[in-house]
């Protein structure tokens, strides 16, 4: 198991912002998670540490979102995102991180400043679509695979929707379970799990345990209105810092 202090001091927040994120507000602020523990140890071995933790951080909000997610959605959600992580899987060792940074940040921030522009406001919710959902959730997994930053492209696609905040919660549960579990195939096939990286998982899954109770604790405990501001405020976020790590990394 990793030994360094500093490690800890990033991966206990990293994990159990990524809790609540996930068991509340639909996985858009867990983009944060390897980006912070990559401040002590190399970004593909993070991101090793910690997909272990999100396959059991899924098995809890599994169970507490089993009755609420969107079945119309996850049709074509679940096949684009599966292509995205083979696409991923393929294509893990030539990606620029910081390219990929880049990309994702501009989406993500231009489409909360758009949200939040006049002409956002005059346009009604939208529904279900096959065009936007196979886009955008086979980018959702294709960034996941690379860096579990899955959450931006699919709260571009899932916002919108309008969803009740208990079914879009649940929908980007159900949906990254699955690309969770199955990216346990090519990781191991990359070699990216060792027996060092499984020990210190191990010892920060229970962290992310308890975020993801916290998260479903907050999640029922506030308005509609204030669940929709706090993901577009945590994607507005989320994109910023991706657009900043891209950055100092170009310069």
């Amino acid at each position: 198991m990793i030994d360094n202090p500093w490690f800890f001091a990033a991966a206990l927040p990293a994990v159990f912002i990524n809790g609540v994120s996930k068991g509340g507000f639909g996985s858009g602020l867990g983009i944060l998670s390897v980006p912070l523990m990559a401040l002590t140890v190399p970004v593909t071995e993070a991101a090793a540490i910690m997909l272990p933790i999100l396959c059991a951080m899924d098995l809890v909000a599994l169970w507490a979102y089993r009755r609420n997610w969107d079945r119309e959605n996850m049709k074509i959600m679940l096949p684009a995102g599966l292509a995205g992580l083979v696409l991923g899987a393929l294509t893990f060792r030539y990606i620029n991180e910081a390219g990929l940074k880049l990309v994702l940040g501009t989406v993500a921030v231009g489409f909360v400043l758009y949200h939040w522009s006049g002409a956002a406001r005059q346009l009604a919710k939208t529904h279900p679509s096959k065009a936007k959902g196979y886009f955008w959730c086979c980018v959702s997994g294709y960034t996941s695979t690379l860096a579990h930053a899955g959450g931006p492209p699919m709260s571009v696609y899932l916002l919108p929707q309008r969803l009740d905040k208990a079914l879009l919660a649940g929908t980007a549960v159900v949906f990254f379970a699955v690309l969770n579990y199955v990216k346990l195939v090519p990781y191991f096939w990359l070699g990216l799990f060792d027996a060092r990286n499984l020990a210190t998982a191990a010892a920060l899954a229970p962290i992310g345990v308890l975020g993801i109770l916290a998260g479903v604790w907050v999640r029922k405990r506030i308005s509609e209105a204030l669940f929709y501001r706090l993901c577009y405020g945590f994607l507005l976020v989320t994109g910023g810092k991706l657009l900043y790590d891209s950055v100092t990394r170009l310069i």
